[in-house]
């Protein structure tokens, strides 16, 4: 995707990922609870609808465990992810849900397993912090997304890939800006490669430190919600004001939902006052995040951001 080669485009210190291999019919998906405990009807439905697919579905052994606002102790939330990256049968993880609890355990993962042998995490939100651990030591195959029981499943939308397309893919997919978004009026058309890293706002500065991978020359995805403006500029502060923002080569703005304007600034104003002083493309109104119409994208490929489309695109291959 430009010269010098792929591994000229990760970020310094960020070792290469290595990649699944695309999934096919019959491969084993896992349900694992990293985070939150989920509604087992819920998770059930899920896994029906991944069958009628064509694929095979079992869940970790603690799965539907209850701890206060755990899924479990973080022992049993690791050894059921554990189990998963070193079971040759798994090819595919899924979070049954976030919540909160996954940065408890984010830097005891066995990446070694991860890199010997890859295979998709699929999960939003507070499942951010494994995403992001994961490339921080060379695991890819994170996906910013989750089963949505609708169209987005199996057959994509107008704006992007279904999420049984990117784990099937094995060439470039693309996802569009929507103007109705409000961090569209941010998008400055200017384009940028690198790997995409991120996801929540609230989960990328939390590992910001220990578990974020470095961001120099890679692209940043951020979506929030339900938080307050001063929160998220405290957040923004941290970013840029601890160096982690230096030498980002682009911004991706996904949803901002349900955030609380203060006075006449809204997230947009915050944003701005944020973002535009690094002189980077910057490209708003991505439908990824915790908003009705959010999809599912890859993390870690190499990825592009088209200003001038409006786009993302990810080269996903192995």
């Amino acid at each position: 995707m430009a010269a010098g080669g792929t591994e000229s485009l990760y970020p310094y210190g960020m070792n290469t990922p290595i990649f699944p291999a695309p999934l096919r019919p019959g491969d084993l998906i896992r349900f694992v609870s990293p985070a939150s405990s989920p509604t087992r009807d819920d998770v059930e439905a899920s896994a029906d609808l991944l069958r009628d697919m064509g694929y095979v579905v079992d869940y970790g052994r603690n799965a539907f465990n209850k701890l206060n606002y755990l899924a479990g102790t973080d022992d049993e939330r690791l050894a059921d992810l554990g189990e998963a990256m070193r079971d040759p049968k798994v090819r595919a993880i899924f979070a049954t849900k976030g919540g909160k609890g996954s940065y408890r355990i984010a830097e005891r993962l066995d990446f070694d397993a991860a890199r010997r042998d890859p295979k998709f995490l699929v999960g939003f939100s507070d499942i951010t912090a494994l995403h992001l651990a994961m490339l921080r030591h060379g695991a890819g195959g994170s996906v910013h997304g989750a089963l949505r029981g609708d169209l987005r499943d199996s057959s994509g939308s107008a704006h992007g890939p279904s999420l049984t397309e990117l784990l099937t893919a094995s060439g470039p997919v693309s996802i569009a800006a929507q103007s109705g978004e409000p961090t569209a009026a941010l998008s400055n058309g200017r384009s940028a490669i690198g790997p995409l890293i991120g996801g929540n706002l609230d989960m990328v500065t939390t590992c910001a430190g220990w578990a974020l991978p470095p961001l120099d020359g890679a692209i940043l995805l951020l979506e929030a919600v339900g938080m307050f403006l001063g929160a998220i500029d405290r957040q923004l502060t941290l970013l840029r004001k601890g160096g982690h923002l230096d030498g980002v080569a682009g911004i991706a703005l996904g949803q901002f939902t349900d955030i609380n304007p203060s006075g006449s600034w809204t997230i947009v104003d915050l944003l701005r006052q944020h973002f535009e002083p690094l002189d980077v493309p910057i490209l708003g109104g991505l439908p990824l995040g915790h908003g009705e119409n959010s999809e599912s994208f890859p993390l870690g490929y190499l990825t592009r951001l088209d200003g001038a489309a409006g786009t993302l695109t990810a080269r996903m291959a192995p």
